[in-house]
């Protein structure tokens, strides 16, 4: 079977990331979890305006609730914005906010393994956190500190 090349193409944008994520299986990876690290927490943090996917309340563990100077409700409210600012925090610089997001479903984890019947959910979060983690650890290489742009050979330098 003869190897085939994929033509780079010429100009910028879009196709050129599509490009370079069709021959890069790491890069794909990377943009995969940015991808869906912005979409999810902006989808979950408007609906808790909205309570279209569910009762978010439900979740908030008793004993959480009775710390709290104000409702359940009201604490929804603030994660939602919190989950959309942390949505677009990945848009804008994976590298850190990766991490963010990372403590912020270890704090929801706590809430959901203190609270009985939501293990099923915080098994399902300690998978996000691990993949929050992945993608701050792709961003070392994808997103560089500066605004710079990465150099083509700088996984193979850093051997």
């Amino acid at each position: 079977m003869a190897a085939t090349s994929i033509p780079v193409p010429a100009s910028g944008g879009i196709s050129r990331v599509l490009h370079r994520a069709r021959v890069e299986p790491a890069y794909a990876a990377f943009l995969t979890l940015r991808i869906g690290f912005f979409v999810l927490p902006v989808v979950f943090g408007l609906d808790k305006f909205f309570n279209a996917l569910t009762n978010w309340e439900g979740y908030l563990a008793p004993w959480l609730v009775g710390l709290l100077p104000f409702s359940g409700h009201t604490a929804m409210l603030i994660v939602g914005v919190v989950e959309i600012v942390a949505g677009i925090l990945i848009a804008i610089k994976p590298r850190y906010a990766a991490y963010v997001v990372a403590l912020w479903l270890a704090g929801i984890i706590v809430n959901l393994v203190t609270y009985s019947g939501f293990y099923d959910v915080a098994l399902r979060d300690f998978g996000l956190l691990v993949a929050a983690l992945a993608l701050a650890q792709l961003a070392r290489t994808y997103d560089p500190r500066t605004g710079g742009r990465v150099r083509a050979n700088s996984i193979s330098k850093s051997r």
